[in-house]
């Protein structure tokens, strides 16, 4: 007869179906899956406010959990004031997490309620760039030879012309960037999966004249006055503090991301060179970027078509 070990034994011995307790067990079980550290801080994140809800209606074990109390935690959260995107990954962080445990614990005579509940549908929103306008007001507060603006400047052009994530840039070492040929080596992708990125020639000067102004040896190549590796809420800071400066209103850092998939795709590039560039696993999220740019052709031959102008 086989005996449970290891995690699942300690459960056994602690609170049967105890959900907090189920939920610890999880992401143990996804850090040993060597996940990602922003996918662990995902997890976490949206586990932790499903606690909290079902808190709130004495909801402590997994048992009491029925599909009519996960669809009530999804109309929390749209009541609450979450997107529509946002309701969808908490509903998809539940689903695992119960597929996870059905699988895990495999508990007699247990019907797993997220079985009867339908995925929340996502509004197909327009994916705003960065105002280029904008961009260009907080490039010009960039303009002096110090190091500091030699590398917001530097920051900025490469987020442009790569798309990369803010994660995945702050993350880059000076090793992985070939400032010659422009090849930009990105280790630290999405699912762990590497790709090559690339930058053009303006942005490979610009970002030398960065490079030639560095006095650490830090193997980073974004680097905070301090000598050390810029974070991800540093470069956020870094592009609210030039905002104010410029007078403009702060665009967030995925939108340079945006801005780089559009105007791909508006300059003739083709979609499946995009998704590799992009890192994309599959084209769901592009074919959004390629509505807008069928919009675009719209647009023009509403206003450029050769009959109606006749």
């Amino acid at each position: 007869m086989e005996t449970k070990t290891g995690t699942t034994q300690a459960i056994d011995l602690a609170l049967a179906d105890h959900l907090p307790v189920w939920v610890e067990a999880f992401l143990v079980d996804r850090k040993a899956g060597n996940k990602a550290q922003g996918t662990l801080l995902f997890y976490r994140n949206k586990l932790k406010d499903f606690l909290s809800y079902c808190d709130t209606q004495a909801i402590s074990r997994i048992g009491q959990l029925s599909p009519q109390s996960i669809r009530e935690y999804m109309i929390n959260l749209e009541d609450t004031g979450h997107n529509s995107g946002g309701i969808h990954a908490a509903f998809r962080v539940i689903r695992t997490f119960l597929n996870w445990y059905e699988n895990e614990a495999e508990p007699e005579g247990w019907k797993n309620p997220i079985h009867k509940v339908k995925a929340p549908k996502i509004e197909l929103e327009q994916l705003e760039p960065c105002d280029i306008t904008s961009v260009y007001a907080i490039l010009d507060t960039c303009k002096g030879r110090d190091f500091v603006s030699l590398r917001d400047r530097a920051i900025i052009y490469l987020l442009l012309d790569t798309g990369l994530r803010a994660n995945e840039a702050v993350m880059l070492d000076v090793a992985d960037l070939d400032t010659i040929r422009g090849n930009i080596l990105v280790r630290c992708g999405k699912g762990r999966k590497p790709r090559t990125v690339f930058i053009g020639k303006k942005t490979r000067k610009v970002v030398r004249a960065y490079l030639r102004e560095r006095t650490s040896d830090n193997p980073a190549l974004w680097l905070t006055e301090g000598g050390e590796r810029m974070a991800y809420e540093g470069m956020r800071q870094m592009v609210r503090r030039r905002s104010e400066r410029a007078g403009v209103a702060q665009p967030s850092l995925h939108s340079f991301r945006r801005f780089f998939a559009l105007a791909y795709l508006r300059n003739g590039g083709d979609i499946f060179t995009l998704q590799k560039l992009m890192g994309h696993s599959d084209l769901q999220i592009l074919r959004r970027y390629l509505n807008q740019i069928d919009e675009d052709l719209e647009r023009g031959h509403s206003q450029f078509g050769p009959v109606d102008n006749l």
